[in-house]
């Protein structure tokens, strides 16, 4: 976990493309990502469930543990809700993680009582084992507080999980330079942002002390739509469309998972 808490401290911005599966994951890892993080919306939608909280957790772990067996940089798996409203299982279920190799995982409150979460973090420090805890707070993305209120409702919401021993503060939704500043400044903790429409550029969210920048789920969604497209006009003309000449060529695909 130093290595992955390392690219947190704010000496460039960490870059996070969001993989869905171990095959994905290898290749981000392959055009230099740093470290790879999980979408949940997309593991999901790949084993056939949909986002928010429907993936059996068994599963959850299994797909991490297949994605750690590929990588050398760290891994961070967005662990959803915890897969439990009970801190204690929670914990448990964030103990398997560590076992299979996740460095970091992101948790998020959603429309819970942050009590819920300052509980969730504790019971996962009393394990006494090194992960790093991305709390995501969905007070923009949810729209919990009134717009004008938001950034003090995620500043209070931080200083909590800060104290009861959170990494770091995942706020998507997030866009307005000023709110960012007032987030970066007031947190007390490394800040990750989401790619959103409106957020500012990467080089600029670095100059606002951002420490991480995720992909979320826009990538699994835009090959979903490729995919459709692709397959529609093979069932209706019997030729996968003009796309197909620009496929990754079989050989590099194999290269990925071929061990030296």
């Amino acid at each position: 976990m130093n290595q992955f808490k390392q690219l947190h401290d704010g000496s460039k911005l960490l870059h996070l493309p969001n993989a869905w599966d171990a095959g994905s994951a290898r290749l981000f890892e392959s055009l230099g990502a740093p470290a790879i993080a999980t979408t949940s919306a997309g593991v999901a939608w790949a084993q056939g469930y949909a986002d928010n909280d429907h993936l059996p957790v068994d599963s959850a772990i299994a797909v991490a543990a297949n994605i750690a067996r590929v990588l050398t940089v760290p891994l961070s798996v967005d662990f959803e809700n915890g897969y439990s409203s009970d801190p204690g299982q929670v914990a448990r279920n964030v103990l398997r993680l560590i076992e299979v190799g996740v460095a970091g995982i992101n948790l998020e409150d959603g429309h819970d009582a942050p009590s819920l979460m300052v509980e969730k973090i504790r019971a996962i420090r009393t394990l006494g084992r090194d992960i790093f805890i991305n709390v995501r707070t969905d007070v923009y993305l949810k729209g919990l507080a009134p717009e004008g209120e938001r950034v003090a409702e995620v500043l209070k919401r931080a200083a909590l999980y800060k104290e009861a021993g959170a990494s770091g503060l995942f706020v998507p939704g997030i866009c307005k330079v000023d709110d960012i500043k007032a987030v970066v400044a007031g947190a007390g903790l490394p800040v990750n942002v989401m790619d959103w429409p409106g957020l500012p550029s990467a080089d600029e969210l670095h100059q606002l002390g951002v420490a991480r920048l995720s992909a979320g789920s826009g990538i699994p969604q835009a090959l979903w739509a490729v995919a459709a497209g692709m397959a529609k006009d093979f069932l209706t003309t019997g030729n996968a469309g003009p796309l197909i000449a620009k496929a990754m060529p079989y050989g590099d695909l194999q290269a990925l998972f071929v061990k030296p």
